[in-house]
């Protein structure tokens, strides 16, 4: 079978589609590693098949995989074995120099026993390896490639979001409509946790049929904690003033300027910016998003024209600049009222005035 990506491979579960007997889930994207275990957990369990996990690290081997694998159960005739293959097994002992052969041959000798296990398990028994890394060894890539699921979990594109937002809401029997699905990628951009949280979070107080309500996802009307990228949306969206008051939120409910600055304010201006330059050399939408490294009909690169005709060159221009400086200055420690200084940074940037 050819290697999916994490959508194909949530979308088939969804369609109720046969699962492989051996799935391997791998890739940079931890939070997609975990939400496609669970959603493959979740659907063979409500197939009768009870839930077995292990984890191989540091020194381990595979005797425990193999025990299970080929070992009868007479509670569980169906079972779900979850092995996850830890960064440090891959990595156990690379301070030891001269064994660094030795140490090859034992991981290479533990791979030809998983391979030989893996070609006799049967329909009563489905393998998921998870592997906490970008790639996958070669021969465990080879062997289950031929008759099993690899799932590649890479960062998703920015025209991917709105779908797996779609996915979720699906998983727990709701639904998005295209408005509450760009509210959401507007909000949280390519954070995947915030995306599955908040609708998790609009569940608990779900519509009439299973609709999610713009005001349970954050939207007008809504009181709640202030979501990640929320901020750096209400700067182009709104007037300074609301943005001063969900900084002024955000900094009661725990959250680190810093965090806000460089997470935030730093790429939504360096964003606008870059819009500004293009738009002054009369470039078209679709150059610009481009340039942004997204499709012309994300919401990023709405947002970031938005704000480009907004603001202006020249004043985004010293804004970057000037956020820059204080992400540094916050660095070095040169500035100690960090919370104070980014709320100045917000009303320069709303502020005509100050700039022009």
């Amino acid at each position: 079978m050819a290697i999916e990506t994490a959508i194909v491979f949530l979308r088939a579960l969804a369609q109720g589609r046969a699962i492989a007997p051996i799935t391997v889930i791998y890739g940079p994207q931890a939070f997609l590693r975990e939400y496609a275990l669970d959603s493959l957990r979740r659907r063979l369990t409500a197939d009768g098949f009870k839930y077995r996990a292990l984890q191989i690290g540091g020194a381990d081997n595979y005797r425990a995989l193999m025990s299970e694998l080929e070992g009868a159960e007479l509670f569980a005739p169906k079972r779900l074995v979850v092995v996850r293959v830890l960064r440090s097994y891959r990595e156990r002992g690379s301070d030891e120099g001269s064994d660094d052969d030795e140490r090859t041959a034992t991981g290479s000798g533990d791979e030809a026993v998983l391979i030989a296990a893996c070609a006799r398990i049967d329909a009563t028994i489905r393998l998921a390896l998870v592997y906490e890394r970008d790639k996958l060894p070669v021969k465990v890539r080879r062997a289950v490639e031929q008759s099993g699921t690899l799932v590649n979990c890479m960062r998703p594109f920015d025209n991917q979001l709105g779908q797996y937002a779609e996915l979720v809401a699906r998983e727990l029997g709701l639904r998005l409509t295209m408005r509450e699905s760009d509210l959401l990628v507007a909000r949280h951009g390519g954070d995947l946790m915030g995306i599955a949280n908040a609708i998790n979070k609009a569940a608990i107080t779900w519509g009439d049929g299973g609709k999610i309500e713009l005001t349970q996802l954050g939207g007008p009307g809504g009181v709640r904690i202030p979501e990640l990228f929320e901020i750096a949306e209400s700067l182009v969206q709104r007037g300074v003033g609301e943005t001063l008051a969900l900084f002024d939120r955000a900094m009661q409910t725990g959250r680190d300027p810093i965090e806000v600055l460089a997470l935030e304010l730093i790429p939504q201006v360096r964003r606008m910016l870059l819009a500004a330059t293009l738009l002054s050399r009369k470039k078209e939408t679709g150059v610009i998003a481009a340039a942004l490294g997204v499709v012309p009909s994300s919401p990023l690169a709405s947002r970031a024209i938005e704000g480009a005709r907004r603001f202006g060159l020249r004043r985004l221009e010293r804004a970057h600049q000037r956020a820059c400086e204080l992400d540094e200055s916050f660095k070095n420690g040169i500035i100690k009222q960090r919370e104070q200084a980014v709320a100045a940074l917000i009303l320069e940037l709303g502020s005509p005035d100050r700039l022009n």
